[in-house]
């Protein structure tokens, strides 16, 4: 049989190419893109206290251009290139049109898309460790963490975990869009880092309202309706598998956020907005591990368990426990990330569906992809323990590799510049950092009127007028 014009084979379009998968992963990637730029950009910067504004946005902003260039110059072929070592690829540059345009080591896509695709999930990792250090990390101690961090760390996980040559992929972990290789590698690396940062002033500590609720909600909205492309484009090809995994997302996130909601209200007799975002993130994390390989069912009831266990760990164990009291992080990246995409972990090694997995992983061994729930239901219980074991190896790897790497990453960089900021800058927030100011109005009526400074945009220094109309003197 003919096939139509528009899809007969040619340079640009070769056999093995799929419109169809290569549309839909592009797509998948933009919307990871736009979860980090503008929606994390946004999230931080209206979620901190006003004077931290810039410094908090623009943290993110510098992460997702420094690590898409040091993704294309050597980081791409460490996580997913040419074995070097069973935990880690050998470098080399993604440049080349002869390597972008061949087929990659899955998907009927071009390896160009591939490369996207997993750069904006490195991308959105450094961010989300940001968060645990907003208000006192140097930026030049940033601009130095982000690049080291992805070589070092980030590069080993997601070759053990995502690699078909990495050691804990040849074992059969399940790991369907990032809970662990993204989500728990952020938690744990965001709260080392700030054991060696050190807290936020003992005033920001104290108080610390966000600036601007409203928008907040804005950057968490690009956050949720982003996770389609961040989970519906694991299984690299537009699938009933993907579809699968988008409706479970968000099935679970809308009942995480609800369970939260539930607690706060229970609790401290009032709804939360920053905990419903909390709770949203939470759940969010808890389905990414799981999102195309469990049934709908087991998705809210993961949604109600991400929506109460890092709830109970956030509100209440973190105040009785000294150590993690004394750990500043901000944005609650531990609780949302680290628990979270733990306990996601673990569910998904109970709840994983035999059949769901083959849709996924394309393979046919019985030995392996099957939750313990289904294990003990078909008479396989030792393969379903097996799971398990290898889910909960799999958090005890990416913890302590992102506690060690992290720690000589901060360490080498405190002989450098100082990782935190003076007590100067600390008290001043952007405009000693950066000088700039985030609002023209705010106040009562005040604004931003006689201009001098910036010399590097000359966008100048601005003092402040009363807003209502002045009467010249006579």
């Amino acid at each position: 049989m003919d096939l139509p014009s528009n899809l007969l084979p040619d340079e640009a379009s070769p056999e093995w190419l799929n419109k169809g998968d290569n549309a839909w992963q592009l797509t998948a990637a933009t919307l990871v893109g736009l979860q980090s730029i503008p929606g994390l950009v946004i999230l931080y910067g209206s979620m901190v206290k006003k004077k931290w504004a810039i410094n908090s946005a623009f943290m993110a902003f510098y992460a997702f251009a420094a690590v898409l260039v040091c993704w294309v110059g050597w980081v791409y072929r460490m996580s997913f290139g040419e074995k070097l070592a069973f935990f880690l690829g050998k470098p080399g540059v993604a440049l080349d049109e002869k390597f972008l345009l061949g087929k990659p080591f899955l998907g009927y896509f071009p390896t160009a898309t591939m490369v996207f695709f997993q750069g904006v999930f490195a991308c959105i990792t450094l961010i989300l460790i940001g968060g645990s250090l907003l208000g006192r990390m140097n930026f030049r101690a940033w601009v130095l963490f982000v690049p080291l961090w992805l070589t070092f760390s980030y590069t080993v996980s997601a070759f053990s975990i995502w690699c078909p040559d990495g050691w804990l992929a040849k074992l059969g972990i399940i790991d369907f869009s990032g809970g662990y290789v993204i989500h728990l590698s952020a938690g744990v690396a965001g709260f080392t880092a700030a054991c060696w940062v050190g807290p936020r002033s003992e005033k920001d500590r104290e108080k610390f309202p966000p600036n601007n609720i409203i928008l907040m909600l804005a950057g968490a909205g690009l956050l949720w309706m982003g996770w389609s492309g961040f989970n519906g484009g694991g299984p690299f090809v537009a699938s009933v598998d993907a579809s699968l995994a988008v409706l479970n997302t968000h099935v679970c996130t809308a009942t995480s956020i609800l369970t939260w909601l539930l607690l706060d209200t229970l609790f401290f007799g009032k709804p939360s907005v920053i905990g419903a975002i909390q709770g949203m993130i939470s759940g969010l994390v808890c389905i990414t591990p799981a999102a195309g390989v469990v049934q709908g069912w087991a998705a809210m009831i993961m949604g109600t368990m991400s929506g109460s266990i890092p709830w109970y760990t956030m509100m209440v164990l973190h105040k009785k426990v000294k150590f993690l009291s004394k750990v500043d992080d901000p944005m609650a990246i531990f609780h949302t990330h680290a628990i979270a995409g733990s306990l996601g972990g673990i569910l998904t090694g109970f709840f994983a569906v035999p059949k769901l997995c083959r849709l996924f992983y394309m393979v046919t061994n019985w030995e392996k992809y099957i939750g313990l729930a289904y294990g003990l239901e078909n008479g396989r219980t030792s393969a379903g323990f097996r799971q398990m074991g290898i889910q909960v190896a799999g958090i005890v790897f990416v913890t302590c590799l992102n506690v060690v790497s992290t720690s000589l990453i901060c360490w080498f960089i405190g002989l450098i510049v100082p990782l935190r900021l003076s007590d100067d800058e600390l008290q001043v927030g952007d405009d000693g950092i950066h000088g700039e100011e985030a609002f023209a109005l705010w106040g009562d009526g005040e604004r931003f009127e006689n201009y001098k400074h910036n010399s590097v945009y000359d966008a100048e220094e601005l003092s402040y007028v009363n807003s209502r109309p002045m009467v010249d003197d006579p």
